[in-house]
């Protein structure tokens, strides 16, 4: 298979929030063909899995309007324009669970949603973790409660369909266990 890329002809927003923006884009396949596709553009995110050892890791119970529903998850946030990966990785888990970490490691980057939006979910796992100085002020829309698990509870939380985030459920398969 050719490694050509589409050809945007035009493009047009349709929605320009604080989250994201929607745009209708006339394009030209690879092929040749013509047609129009609606994207999602979102700048990337970073999905944090905060571990003070091993065997643990900070999951947040948030309240999601979308769904209606409060959940358990990995503290994740956006990357802010101009922000690097590290220190967005770094804000997000000050401000959701009143941390910050010593050291990041990259793990994967992923895209959850290919066939309509640009969004990138970086993943990093997040040690050394310390309470600062300053507290952190959250999102105007977020409620959180952060709280410590054993890894293997998030597991039988996992198996039992308690824990119906995507991203969490991936990311809990990226920690290994002692």
């Amino acid at each position: 298979m050719s490694e050509l890329s589409a050809t945007m002809l035009s493009t047009q927003t349709v929605h320009s929030g604080r989250v994201f923006t929607t745009t209708r884009d006339q394009i030209q396949l690879p092929d040749g063909r013509k047609t129009t596709m609606d994207v999602v553009r979102h700048p990337p995110s970073v999905i944090l899995l905060p571990m003070p050892d091993s065997a643990h890791i900070v999951l947040v119970r948030q309240y999601r309007y979308a769904i209606d529903r409060w959940i358990w998850e990995l503290p994740a946030g956006n990357v802010e324009s101009g922000e690097d990966i590290e220190t967005a990785a770094r804000r997000e888990c000050h401000e959701e669970i009143g941390q910050v970490p010593d050291r990041i490691e990259r793990i994967a980057e992923l895209y959850p949603t290919p066939g309509y939006s640009d969004e990138v979910m970086i993943f990093l796992r997040l040690v050394g973790l310390s309470v600062p100085a300053e507290p952190a002020s959250l999102d105007a829309d977020e409620i959180l409660e952060p709280k410590l698990f054993a890894l293997a509870d998030v597991r039988t939380r996992v198996e039992h369909g308690e824990i119906l985030d995507m991203k969490t459920v991936l990311g809990i398969s990226y920690c290994t266990v002692p």
